[in-house]
């Protein structure tokens, strides 16, 4: 939608039920749907997404390339392409991003700092019910 590269495959899963403590580096794709208490960083160097569905808690640092929240997120946010913010998601922290879709619902109580070099995108997507 916003770019042109396919995006990476999601070969990883926390499920619901699940709790990790501590911090987590990945690669591609992850899907959280339990909790973690720690850090979840995307290599740099590679296409990644992280989606933390509506089940999911985190506590801690987020970033990665496409980030897909509708869960709960205290802590900083970093979407180095595209931060969708799904209608449950409920974000306390500061969230940085180069593109951002966000629907009726969504809540962030922190500052919203788009990236400097995102200025050949749209910076802001609302996303609203069609009725």
């Amino acid at each position: 939608m916003f770019g042109k590269k396919a995006q990476p495959p999601i070969k990883s899963l926390i499920a619901q039920g699940s709790r990790i403590d501590g911090d987590l580096t990945f690669t591609e794709g992850l899907r959280i749907d339990g909790e973690v208490f720690g850090s979840i960083r995307a290599k740099p160097d590679q296409p990644s997404i992280l989606v933390i569905s509506e089940a999911a808690v985190v506590q801690g640092e987020i970033q990665a390339d496409h980030v897909i929240i509708n869960g709960s997120v205290r802590g900083p946010v970093l979407a180095r392409e595209l931060l969708e913010l799904q209608p449950k998601a409920r974000i306390e922290g500061d969230v940085s991003y180069a593109a951002l879709e966000m629907h009726q619902g969504a809540v962030i109580s922190g500052q919203l700092r788009p990236l400097a070099d995102s200025e050949e995108k749209p910076l802001l997507k609302l996303a609203a019910n069609n009725f």
